[in-house]
């Protein structure tokens, strides 16, 4: 299905990213995935296998992204792009530091704007009509408490999908979204759901309809049908896929405003460990080279 594609997926060394990736490759695409722990970017390619290569790149930088473009170009053009790179965490926005917030918009908004724009740069150039799916939340069109960083990059990029679809469309480059419902990943449920007894919406397969969490095949399944040819009259669309949780009632943090001080505290303190293990394995050595 995906054949003579040339896809990159940002944040796909680890989770979400890493399951798409692995769905792209087995569909015939070229695959890049990039990431800031050169480490665990190495290891996915491995695990993966195929036609993968990793670049080391922080999507946050400008010059880091164009530096990345270049690298791929150098091995074919991109004719896809899966907007995936994200942080998260849940915090009182009283207790929100401007860091905190610059942690997480700074990858989902900025980030994302700056690989959606090189890349569109490159096609606008080059005649292809490039397709971009960007990986959000049904928060887009809600909102949510004690997330209010990530419900507001994340919307940005909504905005940016409906835009973008308009002002690019007559180059054939289309832009879609998902805004995927419970998908746990380790990664992301340490830092969404660090205390065992504070339980939310969000992080719940009590408010889907259909009673279960999301299976990863049914998120790899739209996005590669996203990608492919199969939809190329299908653009400015952000698509839930949450089992209709968001029309039962909003899937969100809301319902944490019982939580205690003590239990915030807690979770604070289990968030910064997930952190500190992350930056760990960021500082990790990998072989030398940004493409493998």
């Amino acid at each position: 299905m995906l054949a003579g594609k040339s896809v990159l997926v940002t944040g796909g060394g680890s989770g979400l990213g890493k399951e798409i990736a692995r769905a792209l490759v087995a569909k015939g695409a070229v695959v890049h995935i990039c990431g800031r722990r050169a480490s665990v970017l190495e290891a996915a390619a491995a695990e993966i296998g195929g036609a993968v290569h990793w670049h080391v790149c922080d999507i946050r930088d400008a010059d880091q992204v164009d530096q990345l473009m270049d690298a791929i170009w150098a091995v074919g053009p991109l004719t896809c792009l899966v907007n995936n790179a994200a942080a998260n965490f849940i915090a009182p926005t009283k207790d929100l530091s401007p860091r905190g917030f610059r942690a997480v918009t700074s990858t989902v908004m900025d980030g994302s704007f700056h690989v959606t724009l090189a890349a569109g740069k490159r096609w606008i150039a080059e005649g292809i009509a490039g397709s971009v799916v960007s990986n959000l939340v049904t928060w887009v069109w809600t909102g949510s408490a004690f997330v209010v960083p990530s419900a507001m990059a994340k919307t940005a990029l909504h905005a940016m999908t409906m835009s973008l679809a308009v002002e690019w469309g007559r180059y054939g480059i289309r832009l879609n979204a998902t805004a995927p419902g419970p998908f746990p990943t380790e990664s992301a449920w340490e830092k969404l759901s660090p205390i065992p007894g504070a339980k939310s919406s969000a992080t719940s397969d009590d408010t889907v309809p259909l009673g279960r969490f999301g299976e990863m095949a049914e998120l790899q399944n739209l996005i590669v049908f996203l990608l492919s040819d199969g939809c190329r009259y299908l653009t400015g669309q952000t698509i839930a896929i949450d089992g209709g949780q968001h029309l039962a009632g909003p899937g969100t943090f809301a319902d944490l405003t019982s939580m205690t001080d003590t239990q915030w505290n807690d979770a604070r303190d289990a968030i910064r460990r997930s952190t500190e293990r992350d930056k760990a394995e960021r500082a990790a050595p990998a072989n030398e080279g940004t493409v493998r």
